[in-house]
């Protein structure tokens, strides 16, 4: 399979293409600057260029694309830019896989969809949730409805926050955590979705492959943590002690409106459409996960 992947130099990319390639399969990456490798391909999503020869071959289509979401303070100029960074590149891909009949495209998402759900469980058939990230991932997913015209199959991959020990969430918490600062969230009910970063990637290839999955694909671990049980949990994985609670009021302060949807609230999400079609993962245990990422 020739796979053409868009931000393929992130931390989900970099793995993914290193797991396609090992297993035989030809990657081409899309790249802002002079291609400088044989396997780069020169596109301008602002302007809607992409080079005449990056889809020459191509059987599918992953799209990784967004500027990171935890970056302090969400300012309207910000809020902005997270938006122009999904729907812009999602939009020219959609529009180029269209255009050149790409069987496949594979979409990043975020398990923000479904806003904040408290105690209630959520799959896939949830109803999108309220807030600035239910409604970005809205559009995001939305930009790729020329793909589906055109009688694409498209993944919309409802990624959960990913435990990865070359970067991600835990490089920030990590020395917060092992100098024995760590800490509840708020009331620490909230839950937080998760995955490992080596299930990412292989739920991102099962969806490459398999022709029956399509639509809206949460990619998180079965079992989402509460705060308070992450917070233990990262305590076990670094030994240290989490005595410590944040009051959600001092993250608002310090935060603004990303604390009450980043850091206070979350969905309980679970990978409905993944369970239905036989994904196996291999760290679907909170504190298994944490200490491979963190050892």
């Amino acid at each position: 399979m020739r796979v053409l992947v868009a931000g393929s130099s992130g931390l989900i990319g970099t793995a993914l293409r290193s797991r396609l390639r090992e297993s035989g399969h030809d990657v081409v990456r899309l790249v802002r600057r002079a291609p400088a490798h044989r396997d780069e391909r020169r596109w301008d999503p602002p302007s809607g260029r992409i080079d005449d020869d990056a889809f020459d071959g191509v059987d599918a289509v992953v799209n990784l694309c967004g500027t990171p979401l935890a970056s302090g303070r969400w300012s309207a100029a910000r809020k902005q830019l997270l938006r122009d960074s999904r729907t812009e590149p999602t939009e020219v891909l959609a529009e180029a896989v269209a255009e050149h009949g790409v069987p496949v495209l594979v979409n990043a998402s975020g398990i923000s969809y479904y806003g904040d759900t408290g105690a209630v469980e959520v799959d896939e058939s949830a109803p999108i949730g309220d807030g600035f990230l239910a409604r970005l991932c809205a559009e995001w997913e939305g930009a790729c409805a020329p793909a589906s015209r055109a009688g694409s199959r498209v993944v919309l991959l409802r990624i959960a926050p990913v435990f990865a020990r070359q970067g991600g969430m835990l490089r920030l918490l990590a020395p917060v955590f092992r100098g024995g600062l760590g800490g509840t969230l708020g009331h620490g009910r909230q839950y937080m979705p998760w995955i490992g970063l080596s299930d990412l990637v292989e739920v991102i290839v099962f969806c490459l492959l398999r022709d029956d999955v399509s639509g809206p694909v949460n990619a998180t671990a079965p079992r989402p943590a509460t705060n308070t049980e992450f917070t233990r949990a990262v305590g076990r994985a670094v030994r240290r002690p989490t005595p410590w609670r944040v009051p959600g009021g001092l993250l608002r302060v310090v935060f603004g409106e990303a604390a009450d949807e980043l850091l206070l609230a979350g969905p309980r999400a679970v990978p409905g459409v993944l369970t239905e079609a036989g994904f196996t993962y291999t760290l679907d245990d909170l504190d298994q996960a944490l200490a491979s990422a963190l050892s």
